[in-house]
């Protein structure tokens, strides 16, 4: 995926999105930045589209190496057939990374002697920063090792296996040339022992060469079982730091969550000093792990929740139906108002919507993560973004009462967001002070040096 990581840009700035209803003011303003997947050098990234017990599967392949050296073994819940399986452009896990990422806005005040203005601020201004921050059998019977297909889709030779022990399955790899790394044996042992089957899969040379690719796509699978989980534990063997995971479940429902693991809302909605805007990955990186060690490295992270039908503000227009089908969604044809998994107030409340896309971050540990996460599908349709706030003050003449009032304002809202960024990042409060500068026309002032000559007080 790294030609991807090169392509698009992390800093993107969209046209601002006018706000005339007092109800859309938290929500108006300037998008200017996104922390998508880029941010994270040992990211992986997978797309679920999930209704009832059918699920479709896309993995993102970030393999860096020499393609011949490839192998990837996923433990699946039953025997896939060659239909079941394609080959997925990666440019649909893009696009989905780019509609859900965290995003940074922001806004600029209005002239506080102005009566509209006045109005506006009062009734509807943001709310401030939340406290809260049929078999074929194999050469190797002795190994207890049954191949139960075998085939080949775009530029992969796969084969579905079932094992009844994990020494002989990891022999089996072994000795028909899938480079595995050593000590698989221990972490396969659990889904042999559940009697899941093994999709494993390694690249065709020839037909890689013949595709005219230059990178491995995604894999994409379809099956059906009650089971809906991501077998995590096999990215473990040889890791030496925590894995960063990034999960779109796709639903015709509402937000998906973990069950055998706390689900929990990135911090959001928080204002933050304007500098941050040159600098927001190493923010969000930093937030994101202060938000992690504070939560014990062992939950989910939801990052965003929304109906796919808009987003507000976007960072990326919504998926088109086509783009939805590419990723998995199968539902599209189905008519969501006559179906009857679907609750009546919904069909109500959303007659036109019927893909829900959730975001899910997971940072994970084999010692803090010993289980593989277990997902549901839930009702709530409540919107969710990771969402931070750059608020420019105004700064032209002020001679009205109110414009004086606002002037003394500004020193406790720039410490307030000082103290804000301190907490969500663990950086140190002194250094922040030190970096907060208001650019003012052509000039630049330190607000804690300057603030009284510029207030004229």
């Amino acid at each position: 995926m790294k030609r991807f990581r090169l392509i698009i840009s992390l800093f993107v700035v969209l046209i601002g999105v006018l706000c005339f209803a007092p109800t859309a003011w938290a929500f108006c303003g300037f998008y200017v930045a996104k922390a998508d997947s880029k941010l994270y050098n040992q990211a992986s990234q997978v797309i679920m589209a999930r209704d009832g017990d059918r699920t479709v599967l896309t993995m993102a392949n970030d393999f860096q190496g020499e393609v011949k050296d490839f192998a990837m073994v996923v433990p699946v819940p039953t025997v896939l057939k060659k239909e079941q399986v394609r080959v997925a452009q990666p440019k649909i896990i893009e696009r989905l990374d780019a509609f859900s990422a965290p995003r940074l806005v922001e806004y600029f005040d209005s002239n506080p002697c102005d009566r509209e203005y006045d109005r506006v601020f009062q009734e509807s201004a943001p709310a401030p920063a939340a406290r809260r921050v049929g078999s074929v059998r194999g050469g190797n019977a002795d190994l207890g090792v049954t191949v139960e297909a075998r085939f080949n889709v775009g530029e992969y030779d796969i084969v579905i296996l079932s094992a009844k022990e994990s020494g002989g399955l990891e022999t089996w790899l072994n000795r028909n040339g899938y480079k595995i790394p050593r000590g698989a044996r221990q972490l396969l042992k659990p889904y042999v022992r559940s009697s899941m089957k093994f999709f494993v899969a390694k690249v065709n040379l020839d037909k890689f060469e013949q595709s005219g690719y230059q990178f491995l796509r995604p894999l994409q699978i379809s099956y059906q079982s009650p089971k809906f989980m991501l077998p995590i534990r096999l990215g473990m063997i040889n890791a030496n730091s925590d894995q960063d995971l990034i999960v779109y479940v796709l639903s015709p429902q509402g937000q998906a969550e973990i069950t055998n693991y706390r689900t929990v809302k990135v911090p959001s909605n928080a204002n933050i000093p304007v500098f941050v805007k040159n600098e927001f990955s190493d923010f969000y990186k930093s937030m994101f792990q202060t938000a992690y060690v504070k939560e014990d490295r062992k939950v989910a992270f939801l990052e965003y929740a929304w109906d796919m039908s808009s987003c507000d503000p976007c960072s990326a227009e919504p998926l088109n139906p086509e783009e939805l089908k590419q990723a998995g969604v199968f539902w599209l044809n189905n008519n969501s108002n006559n179906d009857a998994s679907v609750p009546p107030n919904f069909r109500r409340r959303f007659p036109s919507s019927s893909v829900f896309i959730t975001r899910l971050h997971i940072r994970y540990t084999r010692d803090k993560f010993p289980e593989d996460p277990m997902f549901q599908a839930t009702s709530n349709r409540e919107s969710f973004q990771g969402r931070y706030i750059l608020q420019h003050p105004f700064t032209g003449e002020l001679t009205c009462q109110a414009g004086k009032e606002y002037k003394r304002s500004l020193s406790k809202r720039f410490e307030q967001e000082a103290q804000t960024l301190a907490k969500l990042t663990n950086w140190n409060i002194q250094d922040i002070r030190r970096r907060m500068k208001l650019s003012v026309g052509n000039l630049t002032y330190s607000w804690w040096e300057n603030l009284i000559s510029w207030l004229g007080m």
